[in-house]
């Protein structure tokens, strides 16, 4: 047992207060929804928002929680037909697609889906990832960003210093990024091996909270 200042260490305090999206975030979270936080409810929403980095976690159904968990609902219904819509060109060949609205990435070619979709983590407001039709032009496996000091590893760069990257950061961990997409390392390394200098990358939409 971990004793402070002469008890038991506590644990970080639980929200008991029932929040504005309390009956969409219990039955995300598989819980009973009858829209009244309780002990267990304000449980699994701590655990939800310590996962991805939302604080403060204290399990509060509020608007981040709620925008996060939407946003995962987005990509799931998105399943293996990302560009249903035909929003990303399939007249380029191999292409990149970043859907900001979803934060979902994909590899097509032509009308063909290659990879994904996956989960990305783009720009925050202030450093957005900027829209358009882009083209990779440097690629850096081991790269250290010196702007913010930290490693960009399989850094593919589309748009000044806007790449794709790898991070260990959840890819629904609020704000968002410095304009890059960042992307679990697995998919980071699948588009380092499918992608090259010169390939096309289409970004659009907008991301929620910005």
């Amino acid at each position: 047992m971990v004793v402070v200042a002469g008890g038991p260490a506590r644990a970080a305090s639980c929200n008991l207060t029932t929040g504005p999206y309390q009956r969409q975030v219990e039955q995300f979270l598989g819980r009973p929804v009858d829209g009244r936080q309780s002990a267990a409810d304000c449980a699994a929403v701590r655990a939800f928002q310590s996962r991805h980095g939302i604080t403060p976690a204290q399990g509060y159904a509020g608007p981040l929680t709620w925008e996060t968990m939407s946003t995962m609902l987005a990509q799931r219904a998105a399943g293996t037909t990302p560009n249903k819509a035909g929003d990303c060109p399939t007249n380029r060949g191999r292409i990149a697609c970043v859907d900001l609205t979803r934060q979902l990435s994909w590899i097509q070619d032509g009308a063909a889906l290659a990879y994904g979709p996956v989960p990305v983590r783009t720009g925050k407001r202030g450093t957005p990832t900027r829209t358009g039709l882009k083209k990779i032009y440097y690629r850096s496996i081991d790269h250290w960003s010196t702007l913010y000091d930290v490693a960009m590893p399989y850094a593919q760069f589309f748009d000044g210093g806007i790449a794709f990257h790898s991070t260990g950061k959840s890819m629904w961990n609020p704000p968002g990024s410095g304009g890059c997409v960042n992307m679990r390392p697995v998919d980071a390394k699948a588009y380092w091996s499918m992608l090259g200098k010169g390939e096309d990358v289409y970004v659009y939409g907008r991301k929620p909270g910005t």
